[in-house]
């Protein structure tokens, strides 16, 4: 199983990750450092644990947002879809009455050269 060194608030961390994972872990190490930095410059240095709480606290807030985000969209393309349905249902509703004026037009225009040719 690979360590990877990473820094968090200027301390270095060595995590185990599965293989292959390294870089990720390294990413998502980087979006933590990033969240605390940035907590840094808010509220100042408060003492580690309660500085990597509140960054946990806003990363979580930033998942539940993103999950709701998600929810969102996938309720926007099941209406979309539901949409799609009905439209296709009218479409065809409309070909099929638009195919039956059309057989009465041309029976009509039959009986009509019918009378004309027996004239």
């Amino acid at each position: 199983m690979p360590l990877v060194n990473v820094m968090v608030n200027q301390r270095a961390y060595t995590i185990a990750c599965d293989e292959g994972e390294e870089g990720h872990l390294r990413e998502l190490a980087a979006h933590v450092d990033g969240k605390v930095r940035g907590l840094l410059e808010s509220v100042g240095q408060v003492g580690e644990q309660r500085l990597l709480l509140m960054t946990a606290l806003l990363i979580a807030e930033d998942y539940f947002d993103s999950v709701a985000m998600l929810e969102r969209r996938a309720q926007e393309i099941e209406d979309l879809a539901g949409t799609r349905d009905e439209m296709k249902t009218r479409i065809a509703r409309s070909e099929d009455r638009a195919a039956l004026e059309l057989e009465q037009a041309a029976k009509r225009v039959g009986d009509i050269a019918a009378r004309l040719s027996g004239a």
